[in-house]
């Protein structure tokens, strides 16, 4: 899928660019790292990848709404990415940031077996998720 087809089917909206939204989301993004280590120290691995999951999400987010956009759906946040920060910004940012999503989803709405988070997957989610607040944030 593309950009303009996420617009037509109404998964992004244009909207006017918004740098208070960005840096808004970006606090948002912080605080979610916030809690996700919180968890972590505290042995809930699955709530730790939810919670570092959130804080890509938020940072993603941010980019579109300095860009001029809003998400409707988070499957388009990471086609926006790779479409247009693809060569800017770190592969393995848009890769987490979807596995993460699948993991978020069957985590929170999945009926089969039980995903097993091991406490070192969610610590690479955490760093990872660190890592892409930390270059977010210099893109905005």
């Amino acid at each position: 899928m593309r950009i303009d087809e996420c617009v037509a089917q109404g998964l992004l909206k244009k909207m006017s660019p918004d740098k208070g939204m960005a840096m808004n989301s970006v606090r948002a993004a912080e605080h979610k790292l916030g809690i996700a280590k919180r968890e972590m120290q505290a042995k809930i691995y699955e709530n730790a990848v939810i919670s570092a999951y959130t804080s890509m999400f938020h940072a993603a987010r941010a980019i579109l709404y300095r860009d001029g956009f809003k998400e409707r759906s988070h499957y388009a946040i990471s086609v926006y990415l790779k479409e247009k920060y693809g060569e800017k910004i770190e592969k393995r940012f848009v890769y987490t940031l979807d596995t993460l999503r699948s993991e978020r989803h069957e985590i929170m709405y999945g009926l089969n077996e039980p995903l097993e988070i091991s406490a070192e997957e969610a610590k690479d989610a955490i760093l990872t998720a660190a890592d892409f607040v930390e270059a977010v944030k210099k893109m905005i």
